[in-house]
């Protein structure tokens, strides 16, 4: 639990998960604002990712920005669950893996550098299986930063507008997989960035600054596994709103207190009909009810059919791919 961690610990996975210093000694500055060493605070995000409270400290990517990524579900006999998770957990692309209650229960993120390899890794995974698959591909992003207080103190997301594609150059997608992937934990992580793709510092550094500013990263900081520091009752809620409700539903359910996430998707119709798709990240399953109880009474939501899909188990929480690299990170 958060509240069992050393204060300076705290600090670190509540105030920088986004915002990350874009300098030479971005750990430094951080231990300056908090009060202590350089050495202290890299050997206490060491120990953080070691215990798996963090996955990384790097880049969250917009979806279908830099390569391409879809919602995907399958509904597995339980006789089968661990074979077949096994077997999703192979893709290099699947980036998150999912147990949750219902009939579709294996509830995974795929990312690919392109199209095609999305669509391959999909069909690899019905052509082994046997099974279907689901793809929900993203529509319309209402909020996708999954960077929240954990100290409880519910503040509404920054609004973001579309990302400006122009910022985006061939050269970029390493840095983002790279960034995906998690910064070196060493006093010039940018440095070594730069090493490893054989580019000077200040084109790296620059880089970044112009694909955060552009849209592309959403945010850059401290990326927690929620689940490892206590929020662990955490539902995705999905939503049937009908057409000409959508997008006023969207912003009010990203705003509400307690709402992580919130994007429509495609549907299947006649298989899965839900269009709306929002988290919620709780510290008990009562306290995700009641966020629940509030947000469906919102009078853009009232009377929407909702189901929530608690998570079961966590089978894989990694950086997403967008670049075929042999780079190792620290």
């Amino acid at each position: 639990m958060l509240s069992g961690l050393h204060h300076l610990d705290r600090r670190l996975l509540d105030d920088f998960q986004r915002d990350f210093p874009l300098i030479p000694h971005p750990f430094a500055q951080i231990a300056t604002q908090i009060g202590t060493t350089e050495t202290e605070v890299l050997t206490r995000l060491q120990a953080l990712q070691a215990a798996g409270r963090i996955a990384r400290v790097g880049g969250t990517v917009r979806p279908n920005t830099a390569g391409a990524s879809t919602l995907a579900a399958m509904s597995i006999p339980e006789d089968r669950l661990e074979q077949v998770a096994a077997r999703v957990g192979q893709e290099s692309g699947v980036n998150h893996s999912y147990l949750r209650e219902n009939d579709w229960n294996l509830w995974f993120v795929n990312t690919a550098p392109d199209q095609t390899a999305l669509e391959a890794s999909l069909q690899a995974i019905r052509d082994d299986t046997g099974l279907a698959v689901l793809d929900l591909r993203l529509v319309r992003p209402f909020n996708i930063d999954l960077g929240f207080s954990l100290s409880g103190d519910h503040k509404v997301p920054r609004r973001r507008t579309a990302p400006d594609m122009s910022t985006l150059q061939e050269q970029d997608r390493p840095i983002l997989h790279a960034l995906a992937q998690g910064l070196p934990l060493t006093p010039t992580p940018f440095a070594d960035l730069a090493t490893d793709l054989d580019m000077p510092e200040t084109a790296v550094l620059a880089r970044i600054r112009a694909l955060s500013d552009g849209g592309i990263l959403t945010r850059i900081g401290v990326i927690v596994r929620h689940r490892a520091v206590g929020w662990s009752a955490n539902a995705m809620v999905v939503w049937q709103v009908p057409e000409d409700r959508l997008i006023p539903a969207g912003e009010a359910l990203a705003a509400h207190p307690g709402i992580t996430l919130c994007y429509q998707r495609r549907t299947v119709p006649g298989v899965w009909d839900y269009n709306l798709y929002s988290m919620i990240h709780a510290r008990s399953r009562q306290e995700a009810q009641d966020t629940l109880a509030a947000a469906a009474s919102l009078p853009e939501l009232v009377g929407v059919p909702h189901q929530p899909l608690f998570s079961v188990h966590c089978y894989k929480q990694t950086g997403a791919e967008l670049h075929r690299s042999n780079r190792k990170v620290a």
